[in-house]
């Protein structure tokens, strides 16, 4: 399957440091794409996001021999335990921690890993589908029937993560996969809360579906997040076939 793809990571309108950290990789076996999202309450986001994206990267490069979702599952795992190793080693770094999501795409199969709030969406068929489900206060307050999911989405605790990598030894990320077909278009899009927390549901899907230009469709959901006012840095990757 060919595809082609745009990634961008922006400060945002307050924010001194990008905490943010976004990259694809063409391996081998397939294209591999991370977006990681420092926590701005822990030290060190911006460098708990860059080592994620590093050490993903580094296990699906020397690791090819295993299955592609075992390779995402110890990815992540890998990350989370180096983190935890620097924090141990140096007090600065004590604490910090960064969300992960992970798509991998070989042949007609995407493989996909998360943890914390950071999304991935799939628009296909004209229909948008979040394929992953934030590790969130408010999402466990929802599954409990608490709340609603809109009423989450204005929630005052909706940045209160419950997992993320560089917290626990045992940080036990969501991963799984699924088929496309050739002939079937579709967009993926991969992306921090500074962007999905910021548009609607309804506003992701106008973006994604109103345009076929990878760059137009970047340069939108730049202008509507900046016009918004959010504070907060801002990273996507869109992954479209042709």
């Amino acid at each position: 399957m060919v595809v082609n793809y745009i990634f961008a990571s922006h400060l945002g309108k307050r924010r001194a440091v990008n905490e943010d950290s976004v990259d694809v990789f063409n391996l081998e076996e397939g294209l591999l794409s991370v977006v990681c999202d420092g926590l701005g309450g822990n030290r060190a986001g911006d460098v708990a996001s860059k080592t994620a994206v590093q050490r993903i990267h580094k296990y699906f490069l020397e690791n090819p021999q295993l299955d592609h979702l075992t390779k995402m599952k110890n990815a992540l795992t890998d990350a989370n335990t180096t983190l935890l190793q620097m924090g141990s080693d140096s007090g600065q770094y004590k604490g910090m921690a960064t969300t992960a999501v992970v798509v991998f795409i070989a042949g007609n199969t995407v493989y996909w890993g998360h943890i914390g709030d950071s999304r991935i969406y799939l628009l296909k068929d004209g229909k948008l589908k979040q394929v992953t489900k934030d590790h969130s206060l408010v999402q466990k307050m929802v599954d409990n029937g608490l709340i609603t999911s809109r009423q989450a989405e204005k929630h005052p605790h909706r940045n209160i993560i419950v997992k993320a990598l560089g917290e626990e030894k045992d940080c036990q990320p969501d991963c799984d996969y699924f088929y496309l077909q050739d002939d079937q278009q579709f967009k993926l899009l991969l992306c921090t809360d500074g962007l999905c927390g910021v548009l609607s549901f309804n506003e992701i899907v106008k973006i994604l579906s109103n345009g076929e230009n990878l760059e137009e469709i970047s340069e939108k959901f730049f202008h509507d997040v900046e016009e918004s006012g959010s504070p907060d840095n801002f990273s996507y990757i869109i992954i479209k076939n042709n």
